[in-house]
């Protein structure tokens, strides 16, 4: 558990493949390449060829390319090797294994990319940010996670940081120093320089907060009123037969879910029972899970029929959620001008879906995510409303010890965003995430 450990593990995706990696960081990592390759000179980003073997019974578990990465400059700032062989699992557990008998430790979940926030490698933001590529479910937020690991966020928040450290120095330098309380002067122009800070925080907020659609995706629920049209605009969106279709009221009973992409961001797309008054026990149980689902959503598409305008759900229990409302059936209208000032689709034909997906974007404040310049999540966003809380916090009657710590506790805020805190408990949360090898 600590930097004298060397780990190894599988560093490729579980199952067969042509290739399979096995990555070794730590002091002994180079040692422990030359017994299981049988190779006494190791030259540094140089691909040798080379046997596997297993010491303990000298017999050749597979060849394959070695590489090795001397630290500092590597990815984990420690001496790292990898054995790039076939990529049978059976073959790669057999190398982790002889691994751990010349005195390596299985690695834990992220314990690679931990090693590399721990020894300066990366700040917590660029570490959250290799989960966020690895597990990038559309183009922009593969984008936008490349472009954390590339440190954008600190380069964001720098400016900010040092204004608030400079304003620490003088007001800490007068209480410290100063022969009288801090002149008015000061202590006004240290509150006009926090609001202005507060300020910029707040105008960040309100451009990340969308972002964080595209890392952690969107839950879109359809609900409506029985055979509105609610699974057959899901196969539309979802582009496949996902939910059944049929002219008969109720046939949906359950909620189905599928996966799709609007405009870059991941969804999951949630389909729920037609909501309305029913003595059927079955229909009130698949009503119950639609009102459960649409609580959980992040947008609820609410269905309504241009044909039965008067067919409206029942869905009460989550207003707090922001909604849209839809209109289907246009193709239905002889006069589709009747539905101009509204969000008019048809699920049969696909009429509207276009306007529809431009309508849910901007609903959530994401029209303008291909802008955005690196991937956020809601940790980040709670760093930011602290930091600026503290900012608003700070009085230029108050008295100068009470502004210092407003100043300390947003500085500490940002510092904690970035890691550069010591939260044990929040470094194990974040990489209990990772999967095994990275």
């Amino acid at each position: 558990m600590t930097g004298a450990d060397t780990i190894v593990a599988v560093a490729t995706p579980p199952g067969v493949g042509g290739i399979g990696v096995v990555r070794l960081s730590g002091p002994e990592a180079r040692a422990i390449a030359q017994h299981l390759t049988g190779r006494t000179v190791l030259r540094p980003r140089h691909a040798h060829y080379g046997r596997f073997v297993d010491p303990a019974r000298g017999e050749a578990l597979d060849d394959g390319l070695i590489l090795f990465f001397p630290g500092p400059h590597s990815y984990t700032g420690e001496d790292v090797v990898e054995l790039q062989g076939h990529g049978s699992p059976v073959l790669l557990e057999a190398l982790v294994a002889a691994a751990v008998d010349l005195g390596a430790r299985r690695a834990r979940p992220g314990e690679f990319t931990e090693q590399a926030f721990l020894n300066g490698r990366l700040d917590l933001a660029q570490a959250e940010a290799v989960a966020d590529l690895i597990h990038a479910q559309t183009a922009q937020a593969a984008r936008l996670a490349r472009s954390s690991l590339d440190g954008a966020l600190a380069i964001e928040l720098e400016p900010v940081s040092r204004a608030i450290r400079d304003m620490r120095v003088i007001i800490e330098a007068e209480i410290d120093f100063g022969e009288t309380d801090l002149e008015s002067e000061a202590a006004a122009d240290i509150a006009r320089r926090a609001d202005a800070l507060r300020t910029t925080i707040r105008e960040l907020l309100d451009r990340l907060r969308p972002a964080r659609y595209f890392a952690q995706g969107l839950r879109l629920a359809l609900v409506g009123a029985p055979n509105v049209g609610k699974s057959s605009l899901m196969n539309r969106l979802a582009e496949s037969e996902v939910a059944i279709v049929t002219d008969r009221p109720g046939t949906t009973r359950d909620v189905l879910r599928s996966p799709i992409a609007i405009h870059g961001i991941p969804v999951e797309l949630i389909d729920t029972a037609g909501l309305h008054a029913s003595d059927d026990p079955v229909e009130k149980i698949g009503m119950q899970r639609a009102r459960e689902a649409a609580t959980g959503a992040d947008l609820i598409l609410e269905l309504r029929d241009l044909t039965r305008p008067e067919a409206v759900p029942d869905l009460e229990a989550a207003d707090d959620i922001p909604r849209l409302t839809v209109w289907n059936k246009v193709d239905c209208l002889a006069d589709e001008a009747g539905a101009e000032d509204q969000i008019a689709v048809s699920a049969r034909t696909g009429s509207g879906l276009a306007t529809l997906k431009q309508a849910i974007v901007e609903r959530l404040g994401a029209s303008d995510g291909g802008q955005q310049r690196f991937s956020v999540r809601a940790r980040h966003l709670d760093g930011l409303r602290s930091a600026a809380s503290h900012l608003a916090a700070i009085d230029a009657a108050a008295p100068p010890d009470l502004i210092a710590e407003e100043l300390r506790l947003a500085e500490h805020a940002l510092d904690e965003l970035l890691g550069r805190q010591d939260h044990e408990a929040l470094l194990g949360e974040i990489f209990a995430g990772f999967c095994i090898g990275k």
